[in-house]
């Protein structure tokens, strides 16, 4: 058990260092940013963690920071003043109204041991990419299954969202600067969980595309058709093209 905390522990403290990381193409209820501010658990505050989470701070919502390095969480906090915390990954977890997770994927089967009694009910952002160079034979499984369905797997109870996995995190950051330009495709099967992230996404500055259910979730990822910035409508070509 102290093994597994420990190796947990250290996987959050790595942002998933991949670029990201309903009907088709139906309507989310456009152009509506978050219609009340939310309480969001960041599970590793690297990159891509960090850079939506001070987004989200800047746009008024509370936001808590974990990784294995705390004192980085809290200096990032410190920095962004209001509205930002840190905390442990159980303190995250506990705190967010929606979670984001943004870890290397050889860690998520951790992450549902450590917190999966608090992921239970939660909605969850799924940044996570599996890449066999880093994350060894959980990164073939994962492909071979599809991410979205192996991270439902890996966290059971969560109410999956995956989003954020085929844009890089410098981008990501610069989104709002252009809001509504550009898509981002996302993939869930909790039509609730859906509405809830929708607003998040567009505070980031993306107008969410939902391609499908957690069995699309394949398709989000870097080196795929849907990788990069595309508008609305270009995500909806591609995705209706895809198996």
């Amino acid at each position: 058990m102290h093994q597994d905390r420990r190796r947990f522990l250290k996987a959050v403290g790595v942002s998933a260092v991949a670029l990201a990381s309903c009907s088709l193409g139906a309507p989310l209820g456009a152009g509506a940013t978050s219609p009340e501010m939310r309480r969001i658990g960041i599970v590793g505050s690297g990159r891509v963690g960090g850079a939506l989470g001070t987004v989200w701070v800047n746009v008024g919502h509370e936001v808590m920071f974990s990784s294995r390095h705390i004192e980085n969480d809290r200096a990032l906090a410190a920095r962004l003043g209001r509205g930002a915390r840190a905390g442990s990954p159980r303190e995250a977890t506990a705190f967010g109204e929606v979670v984001m997770i943004s870890v290397p994927y050889h860690a998520l089967p951790d992450v549902g041991k450590e917190l999966g009694d608090l992921l239970e009910g939660k909605v969850v952002i799924d940044t996570c990419n599996p890449f066999v160079h880093r994350d060894g034979e959980i990164a073939n499984w994962a492909r071979e299954k599809g991410a979205g369905l192996a991270s439902a797997e890996l966290l059971p109870g969560a109410r999956i969202v995956r989003a954020f996995n085929a844009v890089g995190y410098a981008r990501m950051g610069a989104a709002h600067e252009e809001p509504g330009r550009f898509g981002m495709p996302i993939a869930s099967d909790d039509e609730e969980a859906v509405a809830i992230v929708s607003p998040l996404i567009r505070d980031i500055g993306y107008e969410p595309v939902l391609i499908g259910g957690l069995e699309s979730g394949r398709h989000l990822m870097p080196a795929t058709p849907l990788a990069g910035e595309r508008t609305p409508d270009e995500i909806r070509r591609i995705a209706a093209t895809l198996q």
